[in-house]
């Protein structure tokens, strides 16, 4: 059975698009022209991803992801017209896993589509046998996908989970973040950079400071990320 894509684009042209695109490479595609049409169709179907405009009529894209992740952690890649910094890292706060800005090629669209399905069957997939990865006062099985500190669960989205396990699997490493995003989506695009920074701008936040005061993750200037307990 092919994956199942929900695209909600309210420029019809652009929605045609994309759907002829997707169709094409092997998925099966519903179309939204408006938020509210957008979630009514998300709750009687059963979706492996969502690709939302920000910009909609009825319902604002935001406010869509933010109803859809009461529900669903399927991978969220939003387009939009809107370039600039503080309009992707509004968009990942709500949940969204990628971001890519109009006009954008058909082959970028697909490496997106395709690395965010990829990561999806991860997290839904057979694993291997429980795997725990300890680190100072977290630990994160890498069966059940969770990450909990000092007992508590502290709840990732995909993109964390591989971010923070490649943190975890190779401590005092500095990765840049071409490495991280080449890791996290398997290809490297120039723009996800500042979606790399939101990213963990999230994980330092969820998992707080060490018993020292400090963040675990650590910002090496001109260089790029480690994780130091």
């Amino acid at each position: 059975m092919n994956e199942k894509i929900l695209v909600v684009e309210d420029d019809l042209d652009i929605s045609k698009a994309m759907k002829l695109y997707l169709h094409n490479a092997g998925y099966d595609v519903l179309i939204a022209n408006d938020g509210k049409e957008g979630l009514d169709l998300f709750f009687a179907n059963d979706f492996d991803m969502g690709i939302i405009d920000m910009m909609l009529p009825g319902m604002m894209g935001i406010d869509l992801i933010e109803k859809i992740r009461e529900k669903s952690e399927m991978p969220i890649l939003i387009v939009s017209a809107k370039s600039g910094e503080i309009d992707k890292i509004e968009g990942l706060s709500v949940g969204a896993d990628d971001y890519i800005t109009k006009p954008f090629s058909p082959p970028e669209l697909l490496a997106r589509v395709k690395s965010s399905m990829r990561r999806w069957k991860i997290m839904k997939g057979t694993m291997k046998p429980s795997q725990e990865i300890s680190f100072g006062e977290m630990v994160l099985n890498t069966q059940s996908l969770q990450l909990l500190k000092n007992g508590q669960l502290i709840e990732l989205t995909a993109t964390e989970y591989k971010i923070l396990k490649l943190f975890l699997e190779h401590p005092n490493q500095i990765f840049s973040k071409k490495q991280i995003c080449e890791h996290v989506n398997g290809e490297y695009f120039e723009s996800d950079e500042k979606v790399v920074i939101v990213h963990i701008s999230h994980i330092r936040d969820k998992i707080g400071k060490n018993k020292e005061g400090k963040d675990y993750i650590k910002t090496i200037r001109g260089l790029g990320y480690k994780i130091e307990n």
